[in-house]
């Protein structure tokens, strides 16, 4: 039998998604879990990793186990072990073609601005506050540059492990929110850091420090020199993964 898990979390203070040594990771804790539960070790498989500090509110995991699960008692216990910043949201059984990672048809990422000159103390983990004015405009009108199916090498940080550079970006909006912004990123999958460094590069650009040219030129280079900063992983949040 397979199941689907969709689960929320506050990455504040883990190491990241996926299993690593010498830090704590939300892959572990939910692996610690489920052998507590079923008394045997079960991988689980998620739709992609996310770095350290990163959030999620629809991140997607699979796993199987040898015989059919009382899948609302599972829900009930893995929620009553599981940390409170960590929620399984949904368990339900699934065909066994299916693949959390292999089979997602795309993904969304949240990226949150505070814009306000004092940030609000119940956001402070959750966006990322912006010192120097930013002109909305110029932002709003640097997304389209992005979108399309590109070569989106130069805004892969080092370490990227993908073997297809070439993504597309279905959607990137811009919406105002109290305080600040969101930028809405839509793509049939994203490079290591790829978003955060858009992001970062979009700042830039909304700052005055680059000229929206920079955009094409990143575009068609192969490395990272043009590209703005990395912007911080606590305005992240893997949103939904679409099957």
């Amino acid at each position: 039998m397979k199941y689907k898990m969709t689960i929320s979390y506050d990455g504040t203070k883990y190491g990241g998604w996926q299993v690593q040594p010498n830090t704590l990771t939300i892959q572990a804790l939910i692996q610690d879990a489920l052998k507590t539960i079923l008394r045997t070790h079960t991988p689980i498989i998620a739709s992609g990793r996310t770095d350290a500090g990163v959030h999620a509110l629809g991140q997607v995991a699979h796993f199987e186990a040898d015989e059919e699960l009382d899948r609302r008692s599972l829900l009930y216990s893995l929620n009553g072990i599981l940390p409170r910043d960590i929620r399984i949201r949904d368990l339900v059984a699934v065909a066994e073609t299916f693949h959390a990672r292999f089979s997602s048809k795309k993904k969304i990422y949240h990226y949150h601005l505070n814009l306000s000159p004092v940030q609000n103390p119940f956001r402070y983990l959750y966006s990322t506050q912006m010192r120097a004015p930013l002109d909305l405009k110029l932002l709003e009108e640097a997304l389209p540059a992005f979108q399309g199916t590109h070569d989106f090498s130069s805004l892969a940080s080092a370490g990227c492990g993908s073997k297809n550079p070439i993504k597309t970006l279905y959607r990137l909006d811009m919406i105002l929110e109290p305080d600040g912004l969101r930028l809405e990123f839509e793509g049939d999958g994203f490079l290591y850091k790829m978003i955060r460094n858009i992001v970062g590069t979009l700042l830039e650009i909304a700052q005055n420090k680059s000229p929206m040219s920079v955009i094409p030129h990143l575009l068609t280079q192969k490395g990272r020199q043009r590209s703005g900063p990395t912007a911080p992983p606590k305005g992240l949040f893997l949103y939904k993964v679409e099957y």
